[in-house]
């Protein structure tokens, strides 16, 4: 689940998908039409809550062993995804990296030594590493929460404990290591991999932090200054607070406002005493100028020192036609890209997503993401047998308003997934409901469905200025429903066009759609 600006609202957007076969150049499968189906009371009367008069429900739920259609409403419609985008996605880089591919980022010395003294640069050349160590546990796997950093606008978004220039500072040892204590020279970051995209968010080749500062206010005494902690601190961002502490049942507001360049950070507003720290971020605007200094940074403290200036632009032009001849003189290797599928789908990496697209192009030759889109289309007819005209796509995450999905397209694609070698890695990358990722705050207490549900959330909400209340555009689920006795079931639940009074009332419709998933999952167990 996501976060997504539409107007003034900032909208969500997750994502889930499932599927069956097709006819013609596809494998053919059983026709997702209605059959008498009756959803039961329980599920009928969420639908027609308040909300939804004017809201379209679609629902598919099928058996992938037997191909058995089990509940079908408009399965064959176009509704809007939302992030449900990002299952097409990585399944596609799933299929086109591999799980176990890891991007290398090396740091080539041009020029030559003498000694331990390099005349001539360094030049960091940028892989499209989507987190560079700043998630990496001890034991290798990446680290998220189930709301990320990334959804800082959201209540209880909090950060991983990882140090998020952990990747910057072992190269720097390494080219300590390497024998090099001066760089008579540049530090260059080469970011020549790919050109930059016109996507929202826009991925780069080199990433720190996901391109963001973490802004962390603490309450403290009522009429004190709140406790301001921020990271990664790497020149020449700076961070000024003059947020107050308010008493407690007061108004928690916090507001941030950067410089055009965003180096000067200043927060405003008021915390309430006893409540959370709150998470808000900021933008690094220049990713190969942060990127830079930090390297810089970094090697100060490995003991190597750069007589260039710390701050400033990225030197792009000082950097060589090829590397050919250039010894390597570091490299940060990542975890797995299987870890990198996880954290996306888990919390609906929308940065994450948008660059699966970059890696896919890149893997094949091209400069150009939106070269992925034919390896997406490929993909669907030529390996998991599904016919492409079920998705209008135009990015990687499901953020933009053309994009459609049909429910049977979905449900096509999780069947696919579940006739592979991979289905079990596969079903573990998405949320589980009342477990973790984007659906961890649901089904926590009294819910025998807790834990059995496998599906990408996708959400899309914004302003209806007309009526003063909030449009939500699309609350779709897919995935996986495990049942009791072990069996699993493929599924789509979405609703679009539903409206909402205002933002805390929105996660009922949120929690209706995982109701319905949940009450799915106890029907199918059942045996009903």
């Amino acid at each position: 689940m996501r976060p997504m600006f539409c107007g003034r609202i900032r909208t969500w957007v997750a994502a889930g998908a499932t599927l069956t076969a097709l006819t013609g150049a596809v494998a053919a499968g059983p026709p997702a039409v209605a059959h008498g189906d009756d959803l039961g009371p329980a599920i009928e009367a969420i639908m027609h809550k308040p909300g939804y008069e004017h809201a379209q429900w679609g629902l598919l739920e099928t058996d992938p062993d037997s191909g058995q259609v089990i509940h079908s409403r408009f399965a064959n419609q176009f509704f809007v995804p939302g992030s449900t985008v990002k299952l097409v996605t990585i399944s596609t880089a799933w299929h086109t990296l591999g799980p176990d591919h890891r991007f290398t980022t090396p740091v080539m010395a041009t020029g030559h030594r003498t000694g331990s003294t390099l005349h001539g640069n360094l030049a960091l050349v940028a892989q499209g590493d989507l987190t560079m160590g700043g998630r990496t546990k001890a034991d290798g796997s990446v680290d998220y929460t189930d709301i990320d950093h990334t959804e800082a606008e959201l209540p209880g978004a909090t950060l991983t404990p990882e140090n998020p220039l952990a990747g910057i500072n072992q190269i720097a040892r390494q080219i300590r290591k390497a024998g090099i204590t001066r760089v008579d020279g540049n530090v260059v970051i080469d970011p020549r991999l790919f050109k930059l995209p016109d996507l929202d968010p826009q991925p780069t080749p080199l990433i720190l932090n996901d391109n963001l500062i973490d802004l962390l206010t603490t309450p403290t005494r009522p009429g004190q200054q709140a406790k301001l902690s921020w990271r990664p601190q790497v020149a020449p961002y700076k961070v000024t607070s003059s947020v107050r502490t308010v008493p407690r049942g007061g108004t928690t507001t916090i507001n941030v406002s950067a410089s055009p360049d965003g180096t000067r950070i200043n927060l405003t507003g008021t915390i309430a005493a006893g409540t959370q720290p709150q998470l808000r971020v900021s933008a690094i605007k220049d990713p190969n100028a942060f990127g830079r200094t930090a390297l810089i940074e970094a090697l100060a403290r490995a003991g190597v020192t750069v007589t260039a200036p710390p701050t400033g632009p990225n030197p792009q032009k000082q950097l060589p036609a090829s590397y050919r001849n250039t010894p390597r003189v570091a490299a940060y290797v990542s975890p797995p890209y299987s870890q990198y599928a996880k954290l996306i789908l888990k919390v609906s990496h929308n940065l994450g997503a948008n660059l699966a697209l970059c890696n896919m192009a890149v893997a094949r030759g091209s400069k150009n993401c939106f070269d992925a889109f034919p390896i997406e289309h490929d993909f669907l007819t030529d390996v998991a047998r599904i016919d492409p005209k079920q998705f209008q796509l135009s990015d990687g995450r499901g953020g933009t308003p053309s994009e459609r999905v049909t429910p049977r397209g979905l449900v096509e694609l999780l069947t696919y997934w579940h006739h592979t070698p991979d289905a079990k890695a596969f079903q573990r990358l998405l949320p589980i409901l009342g477990v973790d990722g984007s659906n961890g705050i649901s089904c926590t207490t009294d819910c025998p469905a807790k834990g059995k549900v496998f599906a990408k959330p996708g959400t899309i909400v914004g302003d209806d200025e007309l009526n003063q209340q909030l449009a939500a555009t699309a609350q779709n689920e897919a995935g996986y429903l495990k049942t009791d006795d072990g069996r699993l079931l493929t599924f789509f639940v979405g609703v679009n066009g539903a409206s909402s009074p205002d933002l805390p009332s929105f996660l009922s419709i949120f929690n209706d759609v995982n109701q319905i998933t949940a009450l799915l999952q106890e029907q199918a167990s059942a045996g009903n």
